[in-house]
């Protein structure tokens, strides 16, 4: 495998796991046009969120454990596309190839380890 191939394989699910849960985050930004008071908004926003950060929390645990991300990202896609049937391949969809991602880069490291 090229040195640019393993780059990919490496950082592509990280940094599209990042991209998706800002992409979540962006619908949470609604909660600031409605006619409320600053702090009601900003505690909607938090709790709009939570989907957003739990999913940078995914990340961060996959970061060292691939498999972590392929098992949690095919789940929630899964979980999402029974859930939200008519969304579900605007946010199932990138999951789903974020998690073929995190596999891809666990079985790399998986064989460079039986390599060694």
């Amino acid at each position: 495998m090229t040195r640019l191939a393993r780059t990919l394989v490496q950082w592509s699910p990280r940094t599209l796991a990042i991209l998706c849960a800002l992409g979540l985050a962006v619908f949470s930004l609604d909660v600031f046009t409605e006619r409320v008071g600053f702090l009601r908004a900003l505690g909607a926003f938090l709790l709009h969120s939570a989907p957003s950060l739990l999913l940078l929390l995914v990340v961060a645990v996959a970061w060292r454990r691939e498999w972590v991300g392929a098992a949690v990202f095919i789940g929630l896609a899964v979980l999402y596309t029974v859930l939200a049937f008519n969304w579900s391949l605007f946010v199932a969809g990138p999951l789903s190839v974020v998690s073929l991602l995190y596999y891809l880069s666990w079985r790399h490291h998986k064989e460079l380890r039986a390599g060694s």
